[in-house]
């Protein structure tokens, strides 16, 4: 157990929540960046003795029900609960669940990228942030907070998907990051109801499960027919969000190509 390191690590965190998102007025005085400890012990269900004990690098080690509070507590992301669990020695259990909310920085880069259509994947593949091209481009239920490429590449329902140039390929990387993510997430009720949805309605699926596929996130060239500009060769490529378990994509085509120019028609919203 690194106790000087978790005594660091609890303070910095404690002292960069707002009281406000922790649901705790700010009040006139308040003496510390922050919230106070009394704070911290009662969100995570502790005494305010121990915590105190833990700051002050002079507690006992922690139990794991206890690291679970204090990151709940502190609205630690997954790789920070990680950090946490690592410093005190523990060894680091799944996550409750996948992150399904985007961080506002990283929506708003979507909205500054000409010419890109970008969404944001959370661990089962549903879509969490959108911009306006992506919606113009990927239709269907895009846009709604309800679309899921799992469901749209083995069930073909939601909206479009890309044609044959790409699609046994996506199919494989589909199930290899479904496969990390109930390893990762294995209490994650909505991950669980997906997949069996998945293996109900698509052989494909399971037989592609059953291989244990193990594909990492990259470039790729894909084809999409769209019903107002015809069919399009576009460049996918991935940028993890590693802290959220998330992963942007930003779907471009080659400068100056028809694909290109049919693009631009759909980012001006002309078709």
């Amino acid at each position: 157990m690194a106790r000087q390191e978790l005594a660091r690590f609890l303070r910095e965190r404690r002292e960069a929540l707002g009281p406000e998102e922790s649901g705790f007025p700010r009040g006139a005085i308040r003496r510390v960046p922050g919230l106070r400890r009394e704070e911290v012990a009662e969100l995570a269900h502790i005494s305010v003795d121990y915590y105190t004990r833990l700051e002050q690098a002079r507690g006992p080690r922690p139990s794991d029900r206890v690291l679970e509070g204090l990151a709940q507590a502190m609205r630690l992301a997954p790789a920070e609960r990680s950090h946490l669990f690592r410093l005190a020695g523990s060894a680091v259990p799944p996550g409750a669940g996948a992150v399904r909310r985007v961080r506002p920085h990283v929506a708003r880069m979507l909205r500054r990228l000409p010419g890109t259509a970008a969404i944001v994947t959370d661990a089962g593949y549903g879509v969490v942030a959108w911009n306006p091209l992506a919606r113009r481009l990927l239709g269907g239920d895009l846009g709604t907070g309800a679309a899921n490429l799992a469901r749209r590449r083995f069930l073909g329902t939601g909206g479009r998907m890309y044609g044959s140039s790409g699609a046994e390929e996506f199919g494989h990387v589909v199930v290899a990051r479904l496969r990390r993510a109930v390893d990762r997430y294995p209490h994650d009720a909505a991950l669980a109801a997906l997949l069996a949805e998945l293996r109900a309605g698509s052989e494909e699926f399971r037989q592609i499960w059953e291989t244990r596929p193990v594909h990492a996130p990259g470039h790729r060239t894909k084809v999409l027919d769209h019903p107002t500009v015809g069919t399009l060769r576009l460049n996918c490529d991935v940028l993890l969000v590693p802290e959220d378990d998330q992963e942007v994509v930003l779907i471009t085509a080659d400068p100056g190509s028809p694909s290109a120019r049919a693009l631009e028609e759909l980012s001006a919203g002309r078709p």
